[in-house]
């Protein structure tokens, strides 16, 4: 269903891969950013950047599961982080890592940017990923 893809002439990325594949035919889920807000729209973390990124995490996950799908089935993502330090990047990424997401390895784009959509939101990650066609016995 996905083939991950690395380029064997380019520099071997670290936890992710340069390319996913996905079938034609194949149900793909365009997931919109994934912030650090409780269900009641409290952020979660201010100022923590680390913590910030477990409850996008947290969110992604749901995002995934109410459509069918799940972080192993993710096929590209984007990190936002409101930083222009490379150590506070590599924070956030451990998360990212932790989590399960660089296991297929995903395609993935880090950016340091300078602010995004909510006050005092330091992370944001969109995704894309297969929706897996149910298996005979979840029907």
């Amino acid at each position: 269903m996905i083939r991950r893809v690395t380029a064997p002439s380019l520099f071997p990325p670290p936890t992710y891969s340069h390319a996913s594949v996905v079938e034609a035919g194949t149900k793909l889920a365009f997931l919109a950013g994934a912030v650090p807000l409780t269900a009641d729209g409290e952020l979660v973390g201010p100022g923590d950047p680390v913590r910030q990124a477990e409850q996008v995490i947290a969110n992604l996950r749901e995002q995934l599961r109410v459509v069918g799908s799940g972080l192993e089935h993710v096929l590209v993502t984007e990190v936002y982080v409101v930083s222009s330090e490379p150590a506070t990047l590599s924070a956030v990424w451990e998360v990212v890592e932790a989590s399960g997401l660089s296991r297929g390895p995903h395609s993935s784009t880090l950016l340091g940017v300078s602010c995004l959509g909510y006050t005092g939101q330091l992370v944001e990650i969109t995704a894309t990923a297969v929706v897996p066609e149910p298996e005979e016995g979840d029907l």
